[in-house]
């Protein structure tokens, strides 16, 4: 997929919890030459700045809770803003985020403001709920860089960490009951956001159970489509 140099690629990837968004990700990345962002690592990145807001966003991360969209908002427009001095941005990455419909909306109205709203592609990746509770009562981390690792393909095979060298735990939430949690909120919360874009005509749904190379190659088709 070729773009020009005012018709960026901007790529929102959604999914249930478990579903390798994580991993789809930086195979778009790599193969488009895309920025990323992605809430979860602009929440941990924030809250090491030992500031009111930092220390809010510790509380409730640490507690398991949810930023608010305001202070989720404020960040996706500060990396929004940089992109835009960036004279060689090819296109960027959105991924777990837009968490609501509220913010599916919002995101609407930010990338009309920046003027990339033109070349936007909104990938669905669907597994069922209980493909997402075997995946993640199976899935490790790498301690040192928080890496997730999937339980599927090679990484199943993996003892330490590929990018770092890490050391592989299980994550704390990852329990029967947290993994439960955390779909009971995709359903309430996130699949309006979904469903937005399907009535919008926008939504690209991708069969997330099968290898991980044949969902990626079914996201480079629908790419290529559209």
């Amino acid at each position: 997929m070729k773009n020009s140099k005012s018709k960026k690629l901007i790529v929102i990837l959604l999914g249930p919890p478990g579903s390798g968004k994580g991993t789809q990700v930086r195979f778009l990345q790599k193969k488009f030459r895309l920025k990323h962002i992605g809430s979860g690592n602009l929440l941990r990145a924030r809250k090491e700045k030992r500031d009111f807001t930092g220390r809010k966003i510790a509380q409730y991360i640490d507690n398991g809770r949810r930023a608010p969209t305001p202070v989720i908002f404020k960040m996706w427009m500060d990396e929004m803003e940089l992109f835009k001095k960036d004279p060689k941005l090819r296109g960027f990455i959105m991924d777990g985020s837009p968490r609501s419909l509220y913010e599916a909306e919002m995101l609407e109205k930010a990338l009309e403001w920046y003027e990339w709203s033109e070349n936007k592609k909104v990938i669905f990746i669907k597994i069922s709920p209980k493909e997402s509770i075997w995946r993640l009562t199976r899935r490790r981390m790498c301690k040192k860089c928080g890496r997730n690792i999937p339980c599927i393909g090679e990484f199943q095979k993996l003892k330490k960490c590929d990018e770092c060298g890490g050391r592989l735990i299980r994550r704390a939430d990852d329990t029967m009951k947290g993994v439960r949690e955390r779909l009971r909120w995709f359903k309430t919360d996130v699949q309006p956001s979904i469903n937005y874009y399907r009535k919008r005509g926008e939504l690209i749904e991708i069969n997330g159970e099968q290898s991980i190379e044949d969902v990626s190659k079914d996201i480079l088709k629908a790419l290529k489509k559209r």
